[in-house]
């Protein structure tokens, strides 16, 4: 046991194992410790309050609470806010909780204060758990939580949880799936990345990994993938792209995890809710607390990298893919659009996305169908 507590030390995996048992702590609406030093704070998402546990909280917190909240979300709030900022709770108010955390149209009601180190890690925390990005802390000691069975983690390990996992991103197996239309492919499977999940690569036909290679950076969309929705053009990107690199001396999708620019499924479907009643994709977003895009994509050029590709024509319409893979190494030789079909549900998504980020989409011609453009 002694020599295996050694790796682990060595290599980071406890500190790993504490942040991944967190976040299922935190996704499984329990509190965990956050400590740096002689310092914890007791964290929950808000997502997990309710009036069962409001009693435990008020007495453990001792008016001591805060509401800590990003950026995004106190802009909505009024303020004029770049970084994230917490709220004091004297008392345990779930309904105020719940107003200055996601309700529309809800306002600031006190002074904002800036965060410590504990806070950031709180608030990472919760986006690695992919739950609303918005957490009721409050300073505990080690007597207060003495005997509770709580889980602890340290703020540093929260920090640099994201990198280590880029760093360890291996493949665990790969496979031939012929795929309609695209008969001759393997799904590669890499884990890392994004924390708990898997990555696929799609090798479709056999491209020459020494030379120039088409590649696409595919976020994950199951209302569009799977389904077929019409809020987005999703679907048809996907397809299209498996289509045309069968058709022209094959190619890498890269399928990634990352379901709502990042959000996660549950967050994507209360933005769609949002967007029913008016809101853009972007804004919708915001409310929740979300910043335009939480992706990431330097993993992605790693796991091209391991595959043994330096050289790319990249599919896509998104000018943030194509610096990430120049930014992490790789030469991006030329870059082409996929466009897919538009409609009178994904008009303004394009729209958006074209005037709000930058991507390369007509929306001009809503008669357009899906096809790759120079």
């Amino acid at each position: 046991m002694a020599e295996v507590r050694h790796f682990l030390e060595t290599e980071g995996g406890i500190n790993q194992i504490s942040v991944e048992r967190a976040v299922a702590e935190l996704r499984a609406g329990r509190a965990v410790v956050v400590k740096a030093g002689r310092s914890n704070i007791l964290v929950i998402g808000i997502e997990a309050l309710d009036e069962r546990i409001r009693p435990t909280l008020e007495a453990v917190a001792k008016r001591r609470a805060r509401l800590v909240l990003p950026a995004p979300r106190l802009r909505r709030l009024g303020l004029d806010r770049t970084k994230p900022g917490a709220i004091a709770l004297p008392l345990i108010d779930l309904a105020r909780i719940s107003t200055l955390s996601f309700e529309v149209g809800a306002r600031i009601d006190a002074p904002v204060a800036a965060l410590g180190k504990l806070d950031h890690a709180a608030l990472e925390l919760a986006r690695i758990a992919l739950i609303l990005p918005a957490v009721l802390v409050t300073p505990v000691s080690a007597r207060d939580i003495e005997g509770e069975g709580l889980l602890r983690v340290d703020a540093a390990a929260i920090e640099v949880y994201r990198a280590a996992k880029i760093r360890e991103l291996r493949i665990v197996g790969r496979a031939p799936v012929p795929l309609e239309g695209a008969p001759d492919t393997e799904f590669v499977i890499f884990r890392g990345g994004e924390g708990l999940r898997d990555q696929v690569a799609i090798l479709i036909g056999r491209p020459d990994l020494a030379q120039t290679v088409t590649v696409r950076l595919h976020s994950a969309c199951l209302t569009g993938d799977l389904f077929g929705s019409l809020k987005c053009d999703c679907g048809d990107q996907l397809r299209d792209t498996a289509r045309y690199m069968a058709e022209n001396g094959g190619g890498i999708l890269l399928y990634l995890d990352q379901e709502g620019r990042g959000n996660g499924l549950s967050n994507k479907m209360r933005a769609y809710k949002l967007q029913a009643q008016g809101f853009d994709t972007y804004d919708a977003d915001e409310v929740l607390g979300f910043d335009h895009d939480q992706r990431g994509f330097d993993f992605a050029a790693r796991m091209l990298q391991q595959l043994g590709v330096s050289r790319v024509q990249v599919l896509t319409n998104n000018p943030v893919k194509i610096a990430a893979l120049e930014q992490a190494g790789l030469e991006v030789v030329s870059d082409r659009r996929i466009e897919g079909r538009k409609n009178d549900h994904n008009i303004r998504y394009l729209a958006s996305k074209r005037d709000r980020a930058g991507h390369f989409i007509d929306v001009d011609d809503a008669s357009a169908q899906g096809v790759l453009k120079e």
